[in-house]
Order: structure tokens, then sequence, then C-alpha cells
């Protein structure tokens, strides 16, 4: 038998005199390396799990053109080929116009966009039916649909105003032109007004003609305190919210203001002049925000209603990348020199590296944590092993043996149960990680294979540095006092 035999035969015999306090210690070790590599796979992995997770919670980049700019959807693709595709979880391009809903002659935003990548990048999208699908179907906002009372399966005729068509009065300085509108008043006789603009599409001026209102109730809503009520006001605008009735009036007041909100709709439906097209309402979206007050189409209804089907406002993207690597992708897209600016949603990528910032913080406190907890409990278990060893200790060294050859020994032992416990422990490890995955993120993991490794050199460092204490009180026993009982 030699050498190397032998000294592993006196291991495993020691241990297996001793199998109660050696147990002990195999298993603090196996705890250890499992809570230890089921942690450390978690990290790893949790980047990724965390990524997707975030997802959920819409776009982390956009893409916008340069002040005073044009982006095409070719432009916008130029930029995402600048993303690693496997990262690229989806862009979404979008238009917004104002358009009129004729019927009720209100104005919404229209936002045009890829539904087919809708759900990729807003996947907290909730519809109620169905999003559009073919041809002269849209999606109205909750808001929307409460508001002109619509559901799915309404019809809608929308019209397009391009703004370069807003009427303007040449000989009024580009002032907004008047605009005029009628109502009936008190006895349905008609009520008319004269409205005039700002820049900021607000009341300027307004003249209201009452005359053929009672005199002495009626005709007060011609008068300019009343008219002032209106200035700055936006259109449309509400009695008893906007404006307060005349005392006795209330029928003309309302005519009034009822005559205001129709100036501004005939203006309207006069300086259209792009397409007007009849759409069925496929779904009604629901997210909190104030996606519920747009009206969603396809990108070639919006180029059909407005003649352009290049331009597009923004472009929302979804990238399963770190912190870092967002950052590294505007710089690179910005670089492109193509008009585009790229930016980070900050409210979201923040919150992703603030969590991940957490989440390593705490990996290594209880890192820490198991690693002493350990190499306490295998440090006493060895110390109690030398104090039941003493006497043979001491004979052994009376005989000759160096302490070196009593050092290996224990060393030995402890490595030995370093290297079974970081194998059982590995694995374990393994399984605890799968476990807190599928019933933290609902995803499973993928094994490392450098882990396994890595636990049982870990295990066995670990154990060796747990044995160095016990190994200089068993050195230090003096075999003469030993031999005499003392």
């Amino acid at each position: 038998m030699n050498r190397r035999k032998m000294f592993l035969r006196m291991i495993t015999a020691s241990l297996l005199r001793r199998r109660s306090r050696m147990l002990v210690a195999l298993l603090s070790i196996a705890v250890g390396a499992a809570i230890l590599s089921g942690l450390v796979t978690i990290y790893r992995d949790v980047p990724r799990q965390m990524s997707a997770q975030f997802r959920n919670y819409g776009a982390n980049m956009l893409l916008a053109p340069e002040n005073g700019k044009k982006m095409t959807e070719e432009l916008a693709g130029t930029a995402c080929a600048a993303i690693r595709e496997d990262q690229l979880i989806g862009a979404t391009p979008y238009r917004y116009v104002n358009v009129l809903m004729v019927r009720n002659q209100l104005t919404f935003v229209a936002a045009g966009t890829d539904f087919a990548q809708v759900p990729s990048t807003s996947p907290y999208f909730k519809v109620e039916g169905a999003y559009p699908s073919g041809s002269r179907q849209i999606m109205l906002g909750r808001e929307t649909a409460e508001t002109i009372g619509a559901h799915v399966g309404s019809v809608i005729e929308l019209s397009w105003r391009p703004a370069e068509n807003e009427a303007t009065d040449e000989a009024d300085g580009g002032k907004e032109a008047p605009l005029t509108g009628r109502a009936p008043g008190f006895s349905n006789q008609p009520v008319s007004v004269s409205v005039r603009l700002d820049g900021d599409g607000k009341i300027a001026e307004l003249t209201a003609d009452v005359s053929s209102q009672t005199p002495e109730f009626g005709g007060q809503c011609g008068d300019e305190s009343f008219a002032r009520q209106f200035i700055g006001k936006t259109i449309p605008v509400k009695l008893g919210e906007d404006v307060d009735a005349v005392t006795g009036a209330t029928i003309t007041s309302q005519a009034v203001v009822d005559a205001v909100n129709t100036a501004r709709a005939v203006q309207n439906t006069i300086a259209v002049t792009g397409a007007t097209l009849n759409m069925t309402v496929s779904g009604i979206l629901e997210t909190g925000g104030k996606e519920e007050k747009y009206i969603f189409m396809s990108m070639d209804d919006m180029a059909a209603l407005t003649g352009d089907g290049e331009t597009i406002d923004v472009m929302e993207m979804s990238v399963s990348a770190t912190a870092d690597e967002l950052n590294e992708y505007v710089e690179k897209i910005n670089g492109l020199g193509k008009e585009i600016n790229a930016r980070l949603v900050k409210r979201i990528t923040n919150s992703e590296t603030a969590v991940l910032g957490k989440l390593q913080s705490l990996v290594f406190l209880v890192t820490a944590v198991v690693l002493l907890l350990t190499m306490i409990c295998v440090s006493t278990t060895m110390m109690a092993v030398v104090a039941e060893r003493r006497r043979e200790i001491g004979l052994r060294k009376a005989l000759g043996a160096s302490d070196g050859s009593i050092r290996t020994e224990f060393l030995g032992e402890g490595m030995f149960l370093g290297l079974l416990g970081g194998l059982l422990g590995g694995l374990l490890g393994f399984g605890f990680a799968q476990l807190i995955s599928v019933h933290v993120f609902g995803n499973s993991i993928t094994l490392q294979p450098m882990l396994l490794p890595a636990a049982i050199l870990l295990s066995m460092a670990i154990a060796a540095l747990s044995c160095l204490l016990p190994i200089r009180r068993a050195v230090a026993i003096d075999p003469a006092l030993v031999l005499k009982g003392e």
C-alpha cells in the first residue's frame, strides 16, 4: 500500500469513527455551499430575469428626430440595426396628428402605429375587444370612448385638418380669422356670435348678437361683462364651469355657449382638406394613463388619412440590456449622424439599476454571513475532535510523529469534508435557485457549468481555513503532559 492510499485510509477511518460530529460539519458545509451557489446562480441570472420583468413596464429607449428634422421609418430602422438582434425585444413607431370626429364635432389626438409591435413595447396595454388587424379599424382609449359613447363595433367618421391650412386673416396681421356660430335661444330665436382665437387657440375676442332675445334679461348676454368670461378659454366651453350664466337668462346664456362651440366646429369642418374615413372600433384601450385619450390606427390608415406614410414622430424601443449596455447603444446611435436622437426612459432604467444594485448588496451580505457561520461550525467541530484525540496525538508525537504529519492529517480531513459538502451543496444550490426563480420570476434558470467546481473549491477553502485554529491546538499538545495523564 503506497503512502497516498494509506493517507486516504487514515482520513476516512478517522471520519467514520466520529461520524456524528463529522456529519454536523459535513451538513454545515453542504448547507453553506447550497446557499452560496444558489445565491450566485440567482444573482448571475437575475439581470436577465429582471430585464424581462421590467419590459412589462414599457419601452426603455426612445428615438426622436433632431429639432426641426423629420424621421422616417427607414432612418429609425437604421438606428435599430445598431442594437443586437437578440437584445431588441421590439420597436414601435408612432405618429401623432389631430383628427376631427365629424359627428360629434370634437377634436382628438390620433396615433398611427404598428400594432404587431405594440405588445412587445407596451405589454401593460389592456384591450377590451382586439387590436386592429385590418384596414379602417381603430382602437379607442377608454376616456375617448366614454366621451363619444362608442363601443366595440361602432363606426366613426374621422377627418384630418392639416395645421398649415388653418385660415388666417391677411388684413389683420396674420391673426386667426374670426369664426361665426349660431344656436337657438329663448323662444327658439337665433343667437349668433363672432369669435377670434389667439395663436394658442384660446378665445381672444367675442361678440354676441342677442338682439332676438328679451332686452331686460337675454340682452345682458351681449354685454362686455358677460363676453369677458370667455377670454382666455379654450373651445369647447361649458356653462357653469367655464362661464357663469346671466341671472334670469340661463337659456340665452346657454345659446351663446352653444354658438361659440358651434363656431369652432364650423371652422374645423371648413378647414379640413385631407381625407375623411369611416373607421370601425375593434377595441377599447385601458392603461390608466394619457393613452386613454388617444385614437390608435395603423400606419397605413394614417397615411390614407393624411397623405404622408413616411414620417414618424417617435420610435419606442424595448431593449433587454444592462444600464451600461443601454448607454453604449444610445451613444452609438447618436454617433451615426442620422439626425436622430436616442435617449433612455430614465424612470425605468434607473429603477432597474437601483434594484440590481440593492440585490448585489444583499447577496454580498448574505454570502459573508453564511461563510462566517460555516467557518464557525466547522472550526468548532474540529476543535472538539482535537480534544477527543488529545491522547492519540500526544502518543503519536511521543513515538516520533512530526508536527507536519499532524497538520496534514487534520487538514486532509477538513478538505475531504469540504469536497463532499461542496459537491452535495452545489447540486442542492441549483435546485434551490431553480425553486426561487420559478416562484418569484415565473421562469426557470439555466445551469452554470462552472458553478459546481467553483462551489467545491470554495467549500474546500472554507474547510481548510476553519481547520487552522484546531490544527494549531493539535500541534501545541505536549506529549509529556498527555502521557502523565494531565
